[in-house]
């Protein structure tokens, strides 16, 4: 008995040995994608004993598992999480930085790789990239007198033609997103960058009580009449929704309505945001989500390999550049230049990159958000004025960096 114990014991040890080391992985959607899934097995294969473990959760609590897991000191090695979060997790000693060298960075197209970084530490690795553009209904311009292929170039122009269209058509000239939801704070912040603005610096001073907000703030005000009825009913996909019924004269919103669109009746077009008065030029807010490694995984610096590999320069444009993804690429190289070519749509999402600025990072982003979106409800439903709007949450943003 005791020799057959023994026996047991030591195959148990051998297979234990034996056994793969993994890299857990969160992996947020409702499917690993098959870019993905052919390149872990590839990893895998030039890495024996190693082995990528993806847990697929949904987009409403992936985030959340990964941060109760990490926080229960019981953490994954690795998470797909919102860029925005990165700063909290990592003033909480929940995640480790994963530094670039100044190679990689330059391969990113402009400020990408600031989405990731403070206090001069990259926190996560780029895994898929956002930016927004105007589309605008060209039938509906015709029909209230505007040159259907002369969109708006200006927050001036834009909403002369907002007011235009709905005065001529009775139909709303601009779709506004004003409802208690995130992309509300998301899409103000596309105004903020088209006028060389921000609401915090590099160094964390709060900036949102400037002149170029406060233009942008005030822009809100002004566009509001002629946009749809009771915006703050709406976020940006219930507007894209009233664009594609053909309802709204324009909106901001990413290359996803594009494929949309054409699968419908409407005759549209897709520009560069319009700029405010102080712009250098085209500018969007850069949204990216990101790998971010968890420490006390135990295979951290694996993991960190692991990560710059499935991102690469090979890779990661693979995985953005396949049919229908709807993510804005965040290098430029030959095969982008190839893939804007066959669908020039895509041309403004880039375009607005080399002015644009990240998603802020703040301590408390959720309370960052929400006063943001109660500055933004505060100013469309008239209940203040852009400049005390602002002076509230900028006071109330000190407390959240």
């Amino acid at each position: 008995m005791a020799l057959a114990l023994l026996g047991s014991t030591a195959l148990g040890a051998m297979t234990a040995e034996a056994a793969d080391k993994e890299i857990s992985w969160i992996y947020c959607g409702d499917k690993i994608d098959p870019i993905h899934e052919k390149y872990i097995k590839e990893w895998e294969g030039k890495n024996p004993g190693w082995k990528v473990a993806p847990e697929v959760v949904g987009w409403a609590q992936c985030q959340d598992k990964a941060t109760t897991l990490a926080a229960a000191g019981t953490p994954v090695a690795m998470a797909y999480v919102g860029s925005r979060t990165l700063k909290e997790f990592a003033q909480n000693d929940l995640i480790v930085p994963v530094p670039m060298t100044d190679d990689e960075k330059k391969a990113y197209y402009p400020h990408i790789v600031d989405t990731v970084t403070f206090e001069g530490n990259q926190w996560g690795v780029p895994i898929a990239f956002s930016t927004k553009a105007l589309y605008w209904n060209k039938d509906l311009f015709k029909q209230a007198g505007l040159d259907p292929e002369k969109p708006p170039t200006t927050w001036a122009e834009e909403i002369a033609a907002a007011k235009t269209i709905k005065e001529k058509t009775g139909i709303p000239g601009y779709g506004l997103s004003a409802k208690t939801f995130d992309n509300t704070m998301h899409q103000f912040m596309h105004w903020v960058y088209t006028n060389n603005a921000t609401v915090i610096d590099a160094d964390g001073k709060v900036t949102l009580d400037s002149p170029g907000v406060l233009a942008a703030l005030q822009a809100y005000k002004d566009i509001t009449p002629y946009s749809e009825e009771g915006p703050t009913a709406y976020e940006q996909n219930e507007v894209r929704a009233i664009f594609l019924d053909g309802k709204v004269g324009m909106i901001q919103a990413g290359s996803g309505a594009a494929a949309r669109l054409k699968d419908t009746k409407i005759n549209w077009g897709v520009t560069t945001l319009p700029l405010g008065p102080d712009a250098k030029g085209p500018g969007t807010l850069l949204i990216t989500d990101s790998l971010a490694i968890f420490k006390g995984s135990g295979v951290e610096d694996k993991a960190i390999e692991f990560v710059k590999y499935i991102t690469s320069s090979d890779i990661q444009p693979e995985y953005e550049l396949q049919g229908g993804a709807g993510l804005t690429p965040m290098r430029p190289s030959a095969k982008v230049d190839e893939f804007v070519k066959a669908d020039p749509s895509w041309k403004p999402f880039i375009d607005g990159i080399t002015y644009g600025g990240p998603e802020p990072l703040f301590t408390d982003y959720k309370g960052f958000q929400n006063s943001m979106i109660e500055m933004v409800q505060s100013v469309v439903t008239g209940k203040a004025e852009p400049a005390d709007a602002i002076k509230k949450a900028a006071g109330e943003i000190e407390a959240f960096k």
